[in-house]
C-alpha cells in the first residue's frame, strides 16, 4: 500500500517575544517551516510570504527526482517575492526567513533547506539530523575548531549565514532522501534546539501521537527558558490512508495574516499553543531584538536610493578620473608627421574621437616633405612616433639630414652645357689622343664628392 502522512504543526509566541515570526505548514505531500528575522518588525511577513509560496508544491502531482527541481524553483519563486516586497517598502529590507521542506510523493522525500531551521528523522529509535545548519557556529564545527557540545552553548549560535532574503544568491540546498513506514519526520523553528537537548529532543519523538509531540516539545522549551518563537511540524510515514477529513494545517504569522488580509481562517490544527495574541505585529520593545541581529552582516538599508546616487556619483567619478588621466597621457606624447607641404613635429596622439582633438602641431618645420626620399616620405606620412620632444626633434635633424645629402647628390645641370656639347660635337678635327684624359676626368671629379656614410644614390629616389 502506498505510503502515506499522518500530520500536526503548533506554533507559540514564546515568554518573551511579542509577535510571532515563525510559519508553518503540513499537508498530505508537503512539511514546510519558516522562521523570519530582522528588518523593521517584518520577519513575520517574511516567513509569511515564503510558506504562502511554496505551499502551493503541496497539490502539485509530481513524484520522484523532479520534486527537487520544483523545491528549487518554489524557494527561487518565494524569494522573488520577498524583493518584490521590499522594493514595495523599503522599510522592509533586511528581512529574511529560513526554509526547510519535505516533500513527499508516497515513496520518498524531497528535502530543500536554506537556515537554521531543523529537519529530524526517527527511525528505530535513532534520531538523525537531515538538514545542516548554515550558521557561524556550525561552520566552527565543520573545521572542527568546537564540539557540537560547545556549538549548543556558543554565544553566537544564533548568527546565520545564508538566509531567503531576496537577494540572488540564496540557493538552498537539496537532497533526495528514501522513507519508510514507521518514521516520524519533525520540523522546528530553532526556539527548540537552541534550549532543548537532542536527548530529550528523541524521548520526546520515541512516543505519543503527532499531536501530543508537538505540544510536549514546545513544552520543553518554554520550560528551558527559550526567549524565541517556537514552531514545530511532526508527521508519521504509515502504510493506511489518512483519516477522511484530514486538511493542511496553517500555523504562525501565515495563519495570521492571512486572517487579517482575507477575512477567512486557514485549516489549520492550532494557530499557537499558549502565549499572548501577537496579530498586532508590533514593536520588539525597547531593548534589541536578538532576531533581528541573526544576519548581522547584512544589516537593513533604510535608504537605498542614496546608496544608488552614492554608487552613481562613484561610478561617474571614476569614469571622469580615467578620461582625465588619459587625456593627459595623450598630451605628453609626440611623433612626427605632416602639416601641409613641410615636415612638423606634433604633440598628442593621432587618434579621433568625436568632439575631442587629441593632437596638434607644436613645431612646424621649415623641411619640405617633397625633398625628402620616397622611403622617408611615407614614414613621415604615416607618421614617426617618438618617446618625447627630444626624440621627435632628433627624428627631425636626421630627416633634415638625409634631405641635405641626397641635394648633394641629385644631379644639377647648366643651361649652358648643352650648348658647349652641340659646339664641341663637329670639331672632328680634333685630335683623337687628346679625348681620353678628357673623358676620364669627370669620374674622377664625381668620386671625390663627399655622399655621407648612410645615404647611397639609390636612397634617394624619389626627391623632387
Amino acid at each position: 500500500m502506498t505510503l502515506s502522512l499522518d500530520y500536526a504543526t503548533l506554533s507559540d509566541v514564546g515568554r518573551v517575544r511579542r509577535n510571532n515570526e515563525d510559519s508553518a505548514y503540513a499537508g498530505p505531500h508537503l512539511l514546510l517551516l519558516a522562521d523570519g528575522m530582522g528588518g523593521a518588525a517584518a520577519g513575520e511577513v517574511a516567513s509569511a510570504a515564503a510558506v504562502q509560496v511554496i505551499r502551493r508544491l503541496d497539490t502539485a502531482d509530481i513524484g520522484g527526482e523532479d520534486m527537487i527541481e520544483a523545491l528549487a524553483g518554489a524557494v527561487h519563486r518565494a524569494n522573488e517575492r520577498l524583493s518584490e516586497l521590499v522594493e514595495e517598502d523599503p522599510e522592509r529590507e533586511g528581512m529574511g526567513s529560513t526554509v526547510t521542506a519535505l516533500m513527499f510523493d508516497g515513496k520518498q522525500l524531497g528535502l530543500a533547506h536554506l537556515g537554521d531551521s531543523r529537519a529530524y528523522r526517527m527511525r528505530d529509535g535513532q534520531l538523525f539530523q537531515l538538514s545542516h545548519d548554515h550558521t557561524f557556529v556550525q561552520s566552527l564545527v565543520d573545521e572542527g575548531r568546537i564540539s557540537q557540545e560547545e556549538a549548543f552553548s556558543h554565544p553566537h549560535r544564533n548568527l546565520i549565514l545564508r538566509v531567503l532574503d531576496g537577494r540572488p544568491d540564496s540557493d538552498p540546498d537539496l537532497e533526495m532522501l528514501d522513507v519508510q513506514a514507521g518514521d516520524r519526520l519533525m520540523l522546528c523553528s530553532d526556539g527548540l534546539p537552541d534550549y532543548v537537548s537532542n536527548d530529550v529532543i528523541a524521548a520526546s519523538m520515541a512516543s505519543g501521537t503527532p499531536d501530543s509531540v508537538v505540544v510536549e516539545l514546545i513544552t520543553h522549551a518554554l520550560e528551558a527558558g527559550s526567549n524565541d518563537n517556537v514552531t514545530c511540524v511532526v508527521a508519521d510515514v504509515v502504510e493506511t490512508e489518512p483519516a477522511s477529513g484530514i486538511a493542511p494545517q496553517l500555523v504562525g504569522a501565515a495563519a495570521e495574516l492571512a486572517q487579517g488580509s482575507t477575512g477567512r481562517g486557514e485549516p489549520t490544527a492550532a494557530v499557537r499553543a499558549g502565549g499572548p495574541d501577537g496579530s498586532g505585529g508590533g514593536g520588539h520593545g525597547t531593548s534589541v531584538d536578538p532576531e533581528e541581529l541573526r544576519y548581522a552582516p547584512r544589516p537593513p538599508k533604510r535608504f537605498p536610493w542614496l546608496r544608488r546616487i552614492t554608487v552613481l556619483v562613484v561610478v561617474l567619478a571614476l569614469l571622469g578620473g580615467g578620461a582625465w588621466f588619459g587625456y593627459s597621457w595623450t598630451q605628453k606624447q609626440y611623433y612626427v608627421g605632416t602639416d601641409g607641404d613641410y615636415v612638423a613635429i606634433y604633440k598628442g596622439v593621432d587618434a579621433e574621437i568625436p568632439g575631442i582633438s587629441l593632437s596638434s602641431v607644436y613645431e612646424r618645420q621649415q623641411l619640405l616633405v617633397d625633398k625628402l626620399p620616397t622611403y622617408s616620405r611615407q614614414q613621415v606620412e604615416g607618421d614617426i612616433q617618438a618617446e618625447s620632444l627630444a626624440g621627435a626633434r632628433s627624428i627631425v635633424a636626421q630627416l633634415q639630414q638625409t634631405a641635405a645629402e641626397c641635394a648633394k647628390l641629385k644631379p644639377t645641370p647648366k643651361p649652358s652645357a648643352k650648348p658647349t656639347a652641340k659646339a664641341t660635337t663637329p670639331a672632328v678635327t680634333t685630335p683623337p689622343v687628346s679625348k681620353p684624359p678628357v673623358s676620364t676626368s669627370p669620374p674622377t671629379t664625381a668620386s671625390s664628392t663627399p655622399t655621407g656614410p648612410s645615404v647611397n644614390p639609390e636612397d634617394c629616389d624619389g626627391v623632387r
